[in-house]
């Protein structure tokens, strides 16, 4: 292959400015922390070893399955052709291996750290939150269940009088690291719209009766599709979503006239995989109300247009939007 010419030192027909090295920031280790009981259990550090004078539960190099998700890909076979062809891909659920390493000042606190771990990890209490906290102060966690790794070993390398290490395998059925920061925005039917967070969305007003259209930005800065969630704030007497694809999903209104969702009530429409409900805070059903061959789309990564037409009610409704990116790594 050719070789690339490279300027000569001291080469003085070459008049073009010297690339400045760049300046290192000033990063401090990665925070990272694993909690038990569907997020809801004692939240303990991995990271925060404060001198041998305390029992801390440390992680160790060599942790895998960190970065980017096992992929499973479909393709077909042709009698007649090599090779195949590709159809698609699906990310699988994540396997991931957390060493670490527990340390206590006598017996009683190595037992009692063992107890705890175990407890936390237990799947049958849950799942296990495994959070990462970066300097600048962005979170990502991901939800996995313990697989195994803690039967023990109390072989001379592997445990002490008051020290044992573990191998924890994790499996993580959802293989996306999550954002702790919602992305979300509101349009105020009848007055002006609100952005909160991040996405940027376009307006919209409505008068009362008549029927609107608009087309709204939105954002996702993560890298992979997002799962939206819809409160619609009655009164108001149908609507519907349709994303920049033609994917679209929504509401009719009631033969009787009466508005879909009454003043004070607010309809959630959750479209994420394992959710998937339509329910009022009253708990009123609203899936038989869907228009037919409905599709609970999802964000897709970048910038994409959604349309939203509805019929407004009696009084200021509104309609919000929220979504939490996710990510391939931490």
């Amino acid at each position: 292959m050719p070789i690339p010419a490279i300027k000569r030192i001291g080469d003085a027909s070459d008049q073009s400015p010297t690339p400045s090295a760049p300046v290192p920031l000033d990063w401090q280790r990665t925070y990272v922390s694993i909690r038990g009981a569907n997020g809801e259990g004692e939240e303990i550090p991995l990271t925060a070893f404060q001198g041998k004078d305390w029992p801390s539960i440390l992680m160790l190099p060599g942790a895998t399955g960190l970065d980017a998700p096992p992929y499973e890909l479909h393709m077909d076979d042709s009698p007649n052709l090599d090779g195949s062809i590709f159809r698609d891909s699906r990310a699988g659920a994540r396997q991931l291996m957390i060493p670490v390493y527990l340390y206590g000042i006598d017996r009683r606190s190595i037992i009692a750290l063992k107890r705890k771990l175990v407890s936390t990890l237990n799947p049958k209490n849950g799942y296990c939150v495994l959070k990462f906290v970066e300097s600048d102060g962005s979170m990502r966690s991901i939800n996995a269940f313990y697989a195994g790794g803690m039967e023990g070993n109390e072989a001379l390398d592997s445990s002490g009088f008051h020290w044992i290490s573990y191998g924890i395998q994790l499996t993580a059925p959802d293989p996306w690291f999550y954002s702790d920061i919602d992305n979300a925005a509101q349009w105020a039917m009848g007055g002006t719209s609100q952005l909160v967070g991040g996405t940027k969305f376009l307006p919209m007003s409505l008068s009362e009766g008549f029927p609107a259209t608009k087309a709204a930005v939105i954002e996702n800065e993560g890298d992979v599709e997002a799962w939206p969630i819809w409160k619609v704030k009655g009164p108001l007497k149908s609507i519907s979503f349709t994303n920049e694809a033609g994917r679209t999903f929504g509401f009719t209104a009631p033969a009787d006239g009466s508005d879909l969702v009454a003043a004070g009530r607010v309809l959630t429409i959750d479209t994420r995989p394992g959710y998937k409900t339509m329910a009022d805070d009253q708990g009123a059903n609203y899936f038989p109300s869907l228009k037919p061959n409905p599709d609970l789309w999802s964000v897709p990564t970048g910038t994409s247009l959604v349309t939203i037409d509805a019929v407004s009610g009696s009084g200021v409704s509104s309609v919000s939007m929220s979504y939490t990116p996710r990510y391939d790594s931490y």
